[in-house]
């Protein structure tokens, strides 16, 4: 960086935080379902099949827009981009609060899904642009972090809110939060131009750029990884988006709505150590010979036995299991950075938004298909059948087998010589 690089201080303020409060946002809104869904059941009248298909409305432009996002970060900047995004997070929003059946929420969600469809890769396009390359992987953690602390936001202090206002009326205020969250970046953060790290695609038409896209969802070495990364997501944020409310309810059999919303908060203040650590621990684990790719699959094999505890031992200490579930939910994101450091650097930003097409297209279904799996038992006095959440919470752990097998069976190589121990 030049003698007039910005400081610490205004990279703080003006770049790293107005992204982060978008991505606190984003994180919120995924996870409020998991509160209001008695709301949403009282006064919609909504099943667990329409539950599941509401909350992964939020992924399904989420997913459909990954490529053209990718392409839109790397012409026109993330700050322009992001403050379109946001307008639309708060159409949604306050459209959500106006909903009075399912196909209005549905739509409201998916306003909302497609206005955050940039929070963390805007961030990492801005972080690339105002921060030098040895700092990248620490700014990004700490963004993530964020997105951890809006998870913790979505549990008891939204629980709290609504002792104040109703579910609609928390709507309206997360619709303006938005709209200043989107005036704060037209107004505070400062354009830049590309930088030499995308130089390569300066002179690119938008065919070839959306040709590297194609060229990255055809490598073998992204698809050795990407099923057992798809499943996993939709394991850890299709639970702690929605599930995790409705299991608790029905499957710990704890009624009282202020302790689901302390032990989700627990759970996601678990994820957010999670966040800050996943680095940490692949770091500490390749000090002693274990490389990135191993330390991944080790976190991976943790998490799908978490998951084996939920669907067949549930009454055994259901609370440590959440926290664990929390905590190692969040490490397989390492997979990500091993993907980008297996092609070549100017295809990073197609490799993250193309790893989220697929990603958050299976949260889309699988969500969905999650309550479709819990409605086939009938409802109970208080809820839904725990025998449902049993085969659902199975059938995650045996994808995720599955999905390990394929990782260690596949001898696919990375496409460009990786920066990061990626061989395993």
């Amino acid at each position: 960086m030049t003698a007039n690089a910005p400081t610490f201080a205004t990279l703080l303020l003006r770049v790293f935080l107005p992204f982060a409060l978008a991505y606190f946002l984003s994180y919120i809104f995924r996870g409020v379902n998991a509160v209001i869904f008695p709301y949403l059941e009282r006064d919609i009248g909504i099943t667990a099949g329409d539950l599941g298909l509401l909350t992964s409305a939020f992924f399904l432009f989420f997913a459909g827009c990954q490529p053209v996002l990718g392409v839109m970060l790397d012409r026109y900047g993330p700050r322009k981009v992001q403050v379109v995004l946001l307008a639309l997070a708060a159409l949604g929003s306050a459209l959500f609060g106006l909903s009075v059946s399912l196909g209005e929420l549905i739509l409201a969600r998916v306003l909302i899904g497609l206005g955050f469809a940039g929070g963390l890769m805007a961030a990492i396009k801005a972080i690339t642009l105002w921060y030098p390359p040895h700092r990248w992987g620490l700014i990004t953690g700490f963004h993530m972090m964020t997105g951890g602390l809006g998870s913790m936001a979505a549990t008891l202090p939204v629980q709290w809110s609504l002792s104040v206002i109703t579910w609609q009326g928390l709507f309206f205020w997360l619709a303006g939060l938005c709209l200043a969250t989107s005036a704060i970046l037209l107004f505070v953060v400062p354009e830049r131009g590309a930088t030499h790290g995308s130089a390569t695609d300066s002179g690119a038409t938008l065919r070839d750029q959306f040709r590297i896209t194609g060229t990255v969802l055809t490598n073998g070495f992204y698809w050795r990884i990407q099923p057992l990364l798809a499943v996993q997501q939709l394991a850890f944020i299709g639970c702690i988006s929605l599930w995790i409310g409705p299991w608790l309810r029905d499957v710990g059999c704890i009624t009282d709505d202020d302790l689901r919303a302390d032990i989700q908060l627990y759970t996601a203040a678990a994820t957010t150590i999670g966040f800050a650590m996943s680095g940490v621990i692949a770091g500490a684990l390749r000090r002693v010979g274990i490389s990135g790719f191993g330390s991944a699959g080790l976190t991976s094999v943790l998490f799908a036995l978490v998951c084996g505890w939920l669907a067949f031992l549930p009454s055994f200490e259901p609370v440590l299991a959440w926290l664990l579930f929390g905590f190692l939910g969040a490490c397989p994101i390492q997979y990500m950075p091993l993907m980008v450091a297996a092609f070549p650097t100017h295809y990073a930003g197609r490799v993250t938004t193309s790893s989220n097409l697929v990603v958050f297209t299976v949260i889309f279904a699988g969500q969905w298909a999650i309550g479709r799996i819990v409605d086939l038992w009938p409802r109970t006095a208080t809820g839904y059948a725990a025998d449902g959440y049993t085969w659902a919470f199975g059938a995650l752990f045996i994808l995720q087998l599955a999905g390990l097998l394929w990782l260690v069976l596949s001898r696919a190589r990375p496409m460009a010589r990786p920066q990061l121990a990626v061989a395993g």
